[in-house]
């Protein structure tokens, strides 16, 4: 692998250390998740057995469009899925290896000295592409695997939350990952500054949530959660009902895709010149 792909190979090893505290991370969080999960009583909390509903703004933390309460398992579980550490430890990934596939070298004047081997622009992105989504396929696989044996474990989880559910939750979880590092890489390609490439993918993730969570709060901005990636990703949902949602999905990874095919055309006709 390092002989034939030195370019990704290297773009992992400099953030070694960052990704498997990332990994390490996603894998304690997730354990945390689970383990509250199993320790709360099944109808106790919001939209239990009283009647009670939470508010509407809590459906952006279960990740649910409604159908699910967060007070259930899969609303709990969801919650683990798209809290803001999770948020935190993907968009970290996604900013920081984004940031490095090309903007990083144009900020410190090395971009020369890697295109004048014979190395082609487009192998040069492709390889530093296939970083963060590998990174991105390990953190969810992380998270999905830890989620699905809590479940295994656990016979009043499994019995509310299928094990099929878990691993299409992940899948979406990829995709909108994906989501987020596409337009990142964009602007990689088209930067100067690494400090861009960081602002646009926290500005993805951490604006898209909220945006997410405004809407669903706010009556009258309700159409803008159309605009959110946020609003394709409902693991809750999911979670309680395992089908595979090809339209949110296709959603996700269209975007994503849309941003990398943007960054190789970005990165074609640029000048690399200091």
């Amino acid at each position: 692998m390092r002989d034939r792909f030195p370019l990704l190979w290297l773009a992992l090893h400099r953030r070694r250390r960052m990704l498997a505290a990332l990994v390490l991370g996603m894998a304690v969080f997730e354990l945390l998740i689970v383990v509250i999960a199993g320790t709360v009583p099944h109808g106790r909390m919001f939209g239990g057995d009283d009647g009670r509903t939470p508010p509407s703004a809590f459906k952006a933390f279960s990740g649910s469009t409604g159908s699910v309460s967060i007070g259930s398992y899969p609303g709990l579980l969801g919650a683990g899925l798209t809290h803001p550490f999770w948020i935190a430890l993907q968009v970290t990934a996604v900013a920081s290896l984004s940031a490095a596939a090309v903007a990083a070298d144009v900020e410190s004047g090395t971009i020369e000295l890697v295109v004048v081997r014979p190395v082609s622009r487009a192998r040069l992105l492709a390889e530093r592409t296939a970083a963060p989504v590998l990174v991105s396929l390990v953190l969810n696989a992380v998270a999905t695997l830890t989620v699905a044996a809590g479940v295994a474990l656990s016979p009043d989880m499994h019995h509310d939350v299928p094990l099929r559910g878990v691993f299409i939750a992940g899948l979406l979880g990829c995709g909108l990952t994906f989501c987020l590092l596409g337009p990142a890489l964009a602007v990689s390609a088209a930067a100067r500054r690494r400090a861009h490439v960081l602002g646009a993918a926290i500005a993805l993730g951490a604006v898209g949530f909220a945006l997410n969570f405004v809407a669903l709060a706010w009556s009258k901005a309700a159409p803008l959660r159309y605009a959110s990636p946020f609003h394709y990703y409902t693991p809750g949902d999911i979670l309680a009902h395992p089908t595979v949602p090809w339209g949110s999905l296709g959603v996700l990874c269209g975007v994503g895709a849309a941003g990398v095919a943007t960054a190789f055309a970005l990165l074609h006709r640029r000048d690399l010149a200091p």
